[in-house]
C-alpha cells in the first residue's frame, strides 16, 4: 500500500481548514437573521389578527411593519432575547407573547391542560369500572335461569311462538 506524498497531505488539511473556516463564517453571518425569524415567531402581531408577527399576512396591516423594523433594530442594538421579549412586553401588554411565561401564575396556562386532561381519563376509568360492576352485579341478582321450567311458563312460551310464528331462541 503506498503512502500518500507530504504536498497531498497539506493540500489535504488546507482544504479541509478552508472549509472549517467557511462554515464557521456561514453559521456567524445566518446567526442574526435566524434569531430575527426565530423571535418574531414567539410574537403575535398586535393589530388583532391573532397572527405570529412574522407571518402577519392580512392587507393594510399597520402594526407588523413598526414592529418588525423595532425587532430588526433591537437585534442590531444588540439586546438579548430577554430584553426583547420584555421590552414588547412593556410596550404591547402581555398578550405580545405567542406562548405564556413560565414563571407565577402563567405556569396554570401550561399546567391546566394536562391537569384537566388527567382527570378527564380518570374519571372516565372510574366510570366504566361503575358501568361494569353494576351489570356484573345485576347479573348475579338474577341468578342463573333454572334448567326446569314449570309447566305454566312452558304452555305461556308454547304460545308465544303459535301467536308470532318465530322460535323466539328457544
Amino acid at each position: 500500500m503506498a503512502t500518500p506524498s507530504r504536498s497531498t497531505f497539506w493540500f489535504r488539511s488546507l482544504q479541509a481548514l478552508a472549509l472549517a473556516v467557511a462554515v464557521c463564517f456561514s453559521l456567524g453571518a445566518g446567526d442574526s437573521s435566524a434569531r430575527y425569524h426565530d423571535i418574531n415567531h414567539r410574537l403575535m402581531c398586535t393589530c388583532g389578527c391573532a397572527q405570529l408577527l412574522g407571518e402577519c399576512n392580512h392587507v393594510g396591516c399597520t402594526a407588523s411593519g413598526g414592529e418588525l423594523a423595532e425587532l430588526r433594530t433591537d437585534i442590531a442594538n444588540g439586546m438579548s432575547d430577554q430584553q426583547i421579549f420584555s421590552q414588547f412586553t412593556a410596550k404591547y401588554g402581555a398578550t405580545v407573547l405567542a406562548a405564556p411565561t413560565t414563571q407565577g401564575f402563567d405556569l396554570v396556562a401550561w399546567i391546566a391542560p394536562f391537569a384537566v386532561f388527567g382527570a378527564a381519563l380518570l374519571g372516565t376509568i372510574l366510570l366504566i369500572r361503575r358501568w361494569s360492576g353494576i351489570s356484573a352485579a345485576k347479573a348475579a341478582a338474577a341468578g342463573p335461569e333454572p334448567a326446569v321450567l314449570d309447566p305454566a311458563e312452558l304452555e305461556r312460551r308454547e304460545k308465544i311462538r303459535r301467536e308470532t310464528g318465530i322460535d323466539g331462541g328457544y
